[in-house]
């Protein structure tokens, strides 16, 4: 009788154990991400619906913008630890003195950006948006993709009316015939293109521009807080083997995030590539956009930085050191 007593004593205890949490726990550590509600974002959104910054012991407070310029602008203002964020706001961000880091690229495109048209505008081809009013949003991949067209098909933007928007501005003055063309991203491309019907006219060029969306930090930041850019980044590396093992729940995580469409989601889901990394892609665009950017004067800058000073590599080393692909 008294071993049994003994054991229901040990049990106890043993339970007791288990139910009081441990006395050197910490809190969540509070960090701000700005954040897109475009499809490039779907990494950050699915790590924060899945859970993976509280299982990193972050509680990430979202900041949401249209797109990625805004949300580096907050990042550099103060106002947010991390952005999402294309390479272009990064380049000029860089050539304007600011001292941030690219951590990671969480995906790259070569389908996302695109010029779309109307063909009553006169517009079948390429080389007819000579002489078109073309929406654009300055400062941005949209502005770069422009130029890169025009050039691939033997116009420059002085033989153009370039007409400056924003992206959510493009649907609405492409109806009402304010402009003639939009060069532009997701979603707001796929929508014009629906709207339009077969009235558009829509010109990619996958061989001219390969977009990628990035993690970006302010350099002081990601030195003062090196395991909490760690953390960040297994919470994302999490999401990214979720997405590829679970497209279609990963699709509805994002429409029920965002409130966006499931099947506007699901259709420009394939023009994108989910992977968290560092590689070569990344600095070859930033010295070709600032190559762009010098020779069209959008920079005082008449040298070309050192991009390898603003791409932080140790964090995304120490947590998949198989993700640097990055040759120099």
């Amino acid at each position: 009788m008294w071993k049994l007593f003994a054991l229901l004593i040990f049990i106890t205890a043993l339970m007791g154990c288990q139910k009081t949490p441990p006395k050197n726990a910490e809190p969540p550590q509070k960090i701000t991400v700005a954040y897109t509600w475009q499809p490039q974002s779907t990494l950050v959104h699915i790590a924060a619906a899945k859970g993976y910054f509280t299982g990193e012991g972050l509680d990430a407070q979202p900041l949401m913008h249209t797109y990625g310029k805004a949300a580096l602008q907050s990042v550099t203002e103060n106002k947010a630890d991390f952005a999402t964020v294309a390479e272009t706001p990064v380049m000029f961000n860089v050539l304007k003195g600011e001292k941030i880091f690219v951590i990671a690229n969480i995906e790259a495109s070569s389908m996302n950006n695109a010029i779309v048209a109307r063909k009553s505008a006169g517009i079948a081809v390429p080389g007819d948006l000579k002489g078109k009013r073309i929406g654009f949003t300055p400062g941005t991949t949209s502005d770069f993709f422009l130029d890169s067209l025009l050039t691939a098909n033997g116009l420059t933007r002085h033989e153009i009316q370039p007409v400056a928007l924003k992206p959510e501005e493009m649907q609405d003055a492409m109806m009402a015939k304010k402009i003639d063309a939009a060069s532009v991203w997701n979603y707001p491309l796929t929508l014009i293109k629906r709207q339009l019907g077969p009235d558009g006219a829509i010109f990619y060029d996958r061989e001219i521009y390969t977009e990628t969306f990035n993690i970006a930090a302010q350099q002081d930041y990601v030195r003062k807080n090196p395991e909490t850019v760690k953390r960040f980044l297994r919470a994302l590396i999490k999401a990214e083997d979720f997405v590829a093992k679970n497209p279609d729940e990963a699709q509805a995580i994002m429409s029920a995030a965002t409130k966006i469409d499931k099947g506007l989601i699901h259709e420009v889901w394939n023009a994108f590539n989910y992977h968290v990394v560092q590689d070569q892609t990344l600095l070859i665009t930033l010295e070709d956009e600032t190559r762009w950017a010098m020779k069209n004067q959008l920079t005082e800058r008449t040298d070309m930085p050192d991009y390898l000073g603003y791409i932080h590599l140790d964090s995304l080393r120490a947590v998949k050191p198989e993700a640097i692909k990055m040759n120099r």
